[in-house]
């Protein structure tokens, strides 16, 4: 009798895009040389892997949810980037860079869970027990509530997961487990589909919030199928590299609170350290009296932090300028030049163009547009902007400086940061919550800034 030959699938590593043969370049997410032959196991589907609710169907007034219902890890910023606790059922995504301190933040959280009395399941499949031993008492995490697991095979994981019944579970990491209905290596983008959905499914089922750490590519994102980021309910991100003594972890998506939070911690001998005031922490190191750096107050989530921005413009001597913008949009950068160059006549066509946001944050929004071209203009005319000046607006293409959001929040924490003046853009509505602590200037165009300024 003949054996049924397993059918084979080509798969792009990077989005998971599926294809009969393979091809250079993936259609969907435009990377080349991604795609890798998996094998299709007829036998394997997905209803016969157990993945049903086996729900009723109920009216919506008749479902039982409370908001309140949240486990705290103990750790401000980490709550405030989780949306304020941890949500029964939920699934959490944590990605970065190696060596960045996912596995120390997880250890250092679910420590002060298992030290409340919570049973904190901890599975690992890429180091030993020992490793695991070794790094908790680095960094004071011992508790017996924090149980942990070596395992890569995810019927193993289910089955102590059923028997342990722990409040909390993480999985380190997503691309080292693996399930015997698919033939093909750990880590493939099967793998890791096929894996997850199964755990996030148990997550639903028993109502236990998993972790699930992800490594990264070379360009930053969660290595397997996008669709994994669409499968979990909150996917949190390490921004910064190891090289600084601080680290940001951002919310990039949260079906439970406000995405883009972030959350600022100090890496230390004895592990990461909260920043209770990111305001102060960015700004400590600011040169005083130096051209081309400004303060704005931008807005990360739901809090406002001040930030530096600083910029050197200095004569060319190549053919084609250069354009080098870092934590900003460099295509935005480059249309406020234009802006600039067409509107006020600063010619800096022949200059090099260097911006950075101090501390190597990122940030993207249009309210950082007035602190770009007041740094740009500071470094170009060689005069430094007055320490105690913070910026915030946004700025259009014919020059004219328009009205952003939470405007009197953002002038509270330059207030409350010892700033004694702040340029606003002039909206054409009053806004009376703005504080009286301090000077408010309000511009309608560029020439309007910088004769404030200069």
């Amino acid at each position: 009798m003949q054996t049924k030959k397993n059918k084979t699938q080509f798969f792009c590593q990077n989005c998971g895009h599926q294809s009969p043969k393979w091809l250079g370049r993936c259609p969907s997410c435009g990377d080349w040389n991604q795609f890798a032959e998996e094998v299709v196991n007829l036998a394997a589907t997905v209803s016969g892997a157990g993945l049903q609710f086996h729900e009723e169907t109920l009216p919506i007034t008749e479902i039982v949810a409370d908001e309140r219902e949240r486990i705290t890890t103990g750790i401000e910023e980490m709550d405030r980037v989780l949306g304020g606790g941890l949500v029964g059922g939920s699934a959490v995504l944590v990605g970065g860079d190696p060596g960045i301190g996912k596995t120390t933040l997880l250890l250092q959280g679910f420590h002060k869970l298992a030290s409340r009395g919570l049973k904190v399941l901890y599975v690992t499949g890429e180091e030993s027990a020992r490793q695991i031993k070794l790094r908790a008492v680095r960094i004071g995490a011992a508790s017996p509530n924090l149980l942990v697991l070596v395992e890569i095979d995810l019927d193993n994981i289910l089955k102590q997961v059923a028997e342990l019944n722990p409040q909390v579970v993480v999985i380190d990491s997503i691309q080292t487990v693996y399930t015997t209905n698919l033939s093909s290596a750990p880590g493939s983008v099967g793998q890791v589909r096929e894996s997850s959905g199964r755990l996030i499914l148990q997550a639903k089922k028993l109502n236990i919030p998993f972790f699930l750490v992800g490594h990264v590519t070379k360009d930053g994102s969660i290595a397997g199928p996008k669709v994994l980021e669409h499968m979990v309910d909150t996917v949190l991100y390490f921004e910064t590299d190891s090289g600084h003594a601080y680290r940001i972890i951002r919310s990039i998506k949260n079906r439970f609170g406000p995405a883009n939070e972030i959350g600022v911690f100090e890496m230390r001998d004895n592990g990461l350290v909260e920043v209770s005031n990111p305001s102060a922490f960015f700004l400590s190191e600011r040169p005083t009296g130096a051209a081309g750096s400004v303060v704005v107050p931008s807005i990360e989530g739901t809090r406002p932090i001040l930030i530096e921005i600083q910029s050197l413009v200095s004569p060319s001597y190549l053919g084609m300028p250069r354009r080098t913008a870092m934590g900003v949009d460099h295509n935005r950068v480059s249309l406020l030049i234009a802006v600039m160059d067409k509107i006020c006549g600063l010619s800096l066509g022949n200059n090099d163009v260097f911006l950075n946001i101090a501390g190597g944050i990122k940030t993207d929004e249009p309210a950082i547009d007035l602190g770009i071209v007041a740094s740009l203009a500071s470094s170009f005319h060689s005069r430094p902007i007055d320490a105690g000046t913070a910026v915030f607006g946004e700025i259009g293409l014919t020059g004219e400086v328009r009205g952003i959001a939470r405007m009197s929040d953002r002038v509270k924490e330059a207030a409350r940061m010892g700033f004694n003046r702040c340029i606003i853009p002039k909206t054409t509505y009053a806004d009376d919550t703005l504080p009286t602590g301090i000077k408010v200037v309000k511009v309608g165009n560029l020439r309007e800034l910088f004769a404030e300024l200069f």
